[in-house]
């Protein structure tokens, strides 16, 4: 499996922080190697094509933005993200 790179984009509400915890269990569950970067700049935010927080990239590709994932589904995406 190769390292994952996971973006979380949002101001710091607590959505966003939810979400970033809930990468960080995922990869300590999958086991996986993983870089977990923060964007909370609102331009920074936009020019990923984000205008409802939470986003998430995972490996360069957006995967969601304006909404909570499942455990089950950031899971999902994260150990695809280590195939790849």
């Amino acid at each position: 499996m190769d390292k994952v790179d996971i973006t979380v984009l949002g101001p710091g509400c607590p959505n966003c922080i939810r979400l970033e915890n809930m990468c960080r269990e995922a990869i300590v569950n999958i086991g996986v190697q993983a870089s977990i970067n923060k964007i909370t700049n609102y331009e920074q935010i936009a020019d990923h094509g984000v205008f409802l927080t939470p986003g998430l990239i995972i490996n360069g590709k957006l995967v969601l933005s304006g909404k909570m994932p499942t455990r089950a589904t950031l899971m999902n995406w994260i150990k695809t993200a280590a195939k790849e």
